[in-house]
């Protein structure tokens, strides 16, 4: 069911802005999904066309969903977009889930903008579609990722993890049913 789009942009925090996605963002995107810093934990090289692809899934995903990824800028600079941050509908083990996503510009690091962003994407994403579980996916090495998805208030469920190749996806999730089988016990 799609969303109520005005119930997920633009939002605020204390330090950001966080909107829709715009086909305007097309060079903060790519910017930031090719730099080597942002995509080091990567198991492809980024390239400008998968950028692009990364733009048009997101405004994809707002155009059938009503929400998404936001792009994120400073409140006192609103026209400058440091990152990207925000759900997206996607399916795990079987399950529907919100997936919790955070990239933001190397110049913006150690500030706490993608905690700042990844608590709202959160806050938000159980407010206005509870039934679903929050995730987020990150390398074992990115140990930043690693923080901040905790600091969002996500748990480590290691029984989703995957190996591939050398590199381990861990996950981390708010909301997912407990039990064995993946349900909520009786």
């Amino acid at each position: 069911m799609r969303q109520d789009t005005s119930r997920w942009t633009p939002v605020t925090t204390e330090r950001l802005l966080l909107r829709r996605i715009m086909d305007t963002d097309h060079s903060a995107a790519v910017r930031i999904h090719t730099d080597p810093s942002t995509t080091r934990y990567n198991r492809k090289p980024p390239t400008m066309e998968k950028a692009e692809e990364l733009l048009e899934f997101f405004l994809g995903h707002w155009n059938r969903e009503g929400f998404g990824y936001w792009a994120v800028a400073e409140r006192e600079q609103p026209e400058t977009v440091i990152g990207f941050t925000g759900l997206h509908r996607a399916v795990v083990a079987g399950r529907e889930v919100l997936n919790l996503y955070y990239r933001y510009d190397p110049s913006v690091w150690r500030r706490g903008y993608a905690t700042e962003g990844a608590r709202e994407a959160v806050r938000r994403g159980r407010e206005l579609l509870p039934e679903l579980p929050v995730l987020a996916s990150v390398s074992d090495r990115n140990l930043a990722s690693v923080k901040t998805a905790r600091a969002a208030g996500l748990q480590r469920r290691s029984s989703l993890d995957r190996q591939i190749g050398r590199d381990v996806d861990i996950y981390f999730t708010l909301g997912w049913p407990d039990g064995p089988d993946g349900k909520r016990p009786r």
